[in-house]
Order: structure tokens, then C-alpha cells, then sequence
């Protein structure tokens, strides 16, 4: 499944904060947008929290933007349910 995120780098922890109003996800991650940082610390976050392989999540546009698509395998229906259910 496609997935729009807002990324926050440099943050003071890693979190999923709520949705834009268009819908895409805000996440904030501690690493800097320095060389691929902050990509990287993404892929691995929603890796743990969606309970799949870094290998299934890819960012297909948006590598040097803060607003970025994700191709995420799994259950479009389980991914979403992960996704907003921490939200603050």
C-alpha cells in the first residue's frame, strides 16, 4: 500500500503525531536530514511499529523532501490500524 508522511526531523523522539489535513501522517524523528539520516530512522521506526521488515517499506518519491510516499507490504487495513492507534 501507498502511504503519504510529513516527516519532522530532528525531533526529541520518535513519534507518529496525528495526520495534515490531506491526510498524510506527521512523524517526527530524532536523526537530522543530513545524508540520508533522517530517511533511514523513519523506515526503521514505522518498521518496529508496523511489526514488518525494514525490507517491505520503501520510499517511492520524496527521498530529499520532507513530504514523502511510502510503499509499505502488508494489510493496508492493519497498517493504518498501527498507524493511528498511538496517535497523542
Amino acid at each position: 500500500m501507498r502511504l503519504a508522511i510529513r516527516i519532522t526531523p530532528n525531533a526529541s523522539r520518535d513519534e507518529v503525531v496525528g495526520r495534515t489535513d490531506d491526510g498524510a501522517f506527521r512523524v517526527k524523528v530524532q536523526s537530522p536530514p543530513v545524508e540520508g539520516a533522517a530517511n533511514r530512522r523513519l523506515i526503521r521506526f514505522l518498521a518496529d511499529r508496523l511489526g514488518v521488515p525494514k525490507s517491505r517499506i520503501r520510499i517511492v518519491s520524496g527521498d530529499t523532501s520532507r513530504t514523502k510516499q511510502l510503499e509499505i507490504e502488508g494489510d493496508e487495513q492493519d497498517i493504518i490500524r498501527r498507524m493511528e492507534g498511538r496517535l497523542a
